[in-house]
């Protein structure tokens, strides 16, 4: 970093109220980690910011001294896009609060903050919103996306319970949006990810949901889970909302060991999860019995706050992962197979190869009308995702190559794919997240509202080629 580029930085720190690092300071390496372990990136600068103020701050600074952006909530991201190597990193977890008004069924949200924290506000007057499945996931990425989780099927994703945004664009400027104010936005950016702005408060329709909740699984050996789970789809069609269907797929030793059960190959379960009473959510258990004997059972009565953290990693960033994700508006028995199987022949060693998930769509996610949002796959009847993690370096190659060969197998079968759940696809990722009509229109979009295509490290939309400037090539690196 030369000594005008330290200059500049130190003019940005006597503007800024939260905090700005370079290399070397003390916090750098800590704020510079996100969930995947394989980025490992240094940006030149990382803004740290406490206000809304310091993310026009800093937009402005790296617009005016060429650097890119990208923006830290969650750190989820499996590419690590908000960690720009010699750019500069604006990270919004300062930002964290939620403010909650019960009697209107509200909470206000920053920019920054994770999953956890809305739930906890709003758990303590028996509400909710839809919230993802790991606490430690960021708001602002998942609403942005369109966001699953485990009231979705009853209520809508987590972009649907979106009253407004407040937003700071490519300009540096400050917008509310909302159904009255920046109309097309409003739509673009319940689903049409992180494309046009940093945004630092969302506003959430809250619903009266209680405290409790049921985890119900069925397990099986993988190699005779082929009829259970052609009947587990059986039953989707008329399940109620308060449930969302499940299923798993893995190595014995992902998997729940209990004394009786395998202690090598592959299980699989079927299941589901319920948001209410307990009682009432044993219901659907009986069907799902019928379908065959399993191994055995885990029936689980919890908190909706423990449900919101059972699929935490304790290890937090220091794993290495991959995924692929795909949209499926049917199951067949073909399908099933192939989840089963996990991208390997039968018999094959699958100790590399990574689990895998289904969780059931419907319900209210499929009453908004396709062309409401940006959101494009509602009409899908399950979300299948092949996550991977590891610690050796060594597995990278053979891990990866595992996991985009169990994605292939179901790509065949699938209908499109979830912007979140999107990795290092590319142009054709975000061709299949979204419909032509609606992929044009956020394109438009692009053109309104950055033109230069600064917000660029995400699945990016980019701007028509009419309106394209060299704005976004001209990065440089400190």
């Amino acid at each position: 970093m030369s000594n005008q580029d330290r200059a500049n930085v130190k003019a940005l720190r006597k503007r800024f109220k939260g905090e700005v690092l370079l290399p070397g300071d003390p916090a750098y390496d800590t704020t510079r980690r996100v969930w995947n372990a394989m980025v490992d990136r240094r940006p030149a600068v990382i803004a740290r910011c406490s206000v809304g103020d310091d993310v026009v701050e800093a937009v402005r600074f790296a617009r005016e001294h060429d650097l890119e952006v990208g923006v830290r909530c969650g750190g989820h991201g499996i590419l690590g896009a908000a960690v720009p190597e010699g750019g500069l990193m604006v990270d919004l977890t300062p930002m964290g609060g939620v403010r909650v008004d019960p009697g209107s069924r509200r909470a206000w949200v920053q920019g920054g903050a994770l999953l956890g924290a809305l739930d906890r506000a709003t758990q303590a007057y028996g509400l909710g919103v839809t919230a993802g499945n790991v606490s430690h996931t960021g708001v602002g990425g998942l609403t942005l996306g369109g966001g699953m989780g485990w009231l979705a099927r009853r209520y809508g994703l987590t972009c649907d319970q979106v009253d407004s945004f407040e937003l700071v664009s490519a300009d540096g400027q400050v917008l509310r949006v909302s159904a009255d104010e920046h109309e097309d936005l409003f739509w673009g950016l319940r689903g049409g990810g992180g494309n046009f702005g940093i945004v630092t408060e969302f506003e959430f329709r809250l619903h009266e949901i209680g405290t409790s909740a049921l985890v119900v699984e069925l397990w099986y050996p993988a190699d005779e889970a082929a009829n259970p789970m052609r009947g587990w789809r059986d039953l989707l069609a008329e399940a109620s909302r308060q449930a969302t269907y499940t299923a798993w797929v893995g190595s014995a030793r992902e998997a729940p060991s209990p004394a009786d059960g395998p202690s090598g190959g592959s299980l699989a379960s079927i299941g589901y999860v319920w948001v209410g009473d307990p009682d009432a959510g044993l219901e659907p258990l009986g069907p799902l019995r019928a379908l065959g004997t399993p191994l055995f059972e885990r029936i689980r009565g919890m908190t909706y706050l423990e449900l919101q953290t059972m699929d935490d990693t304790v290890e937090e960033h220091a794993i290495r992962r991959y995924w692929k994700g795909h949209y499926l508006r049917e199951l067949t028995d073909e399908a099933i197979e192939a989840f089963l199987l996990r991208g390997m022949a039968r018999g094959e060693d699958g100790s590399l190869a990574p689990a895998a998930s289904l969780q059931a769509y419907g319900g209210a996610i499929a009453e908004v009308a396709p062309e409401a949002t940006a959101f494009s796959q509602r009409d899908a009847l399950v979300e299948f995702v092949a996550a991977s993690r590891w610690t050796d370096p060594g597995e990278d190659d053979a891990r990866i190559a595992a996991a985009r060969r169990y994605g292939a197998s179901i790509e065949r079968f699938a209908s499109g794919s979830y912007v979140n759940a999107l990795v290092d696809e590319g142009e054709i990722g975000v061709r299949r997240a979204y419909r032509p009509g609606q992929l044009a229109r956020l394109t438009a979009l692009k053109d309104t509202y950055d033109p230069d295509n600064v917000f660029h490290l995400n699945h990016n939309i980019p701007p028509s080629a009419r309106k394209v400037t060299d704005g976004a090539n001209k990065v440089r690196r400190w």
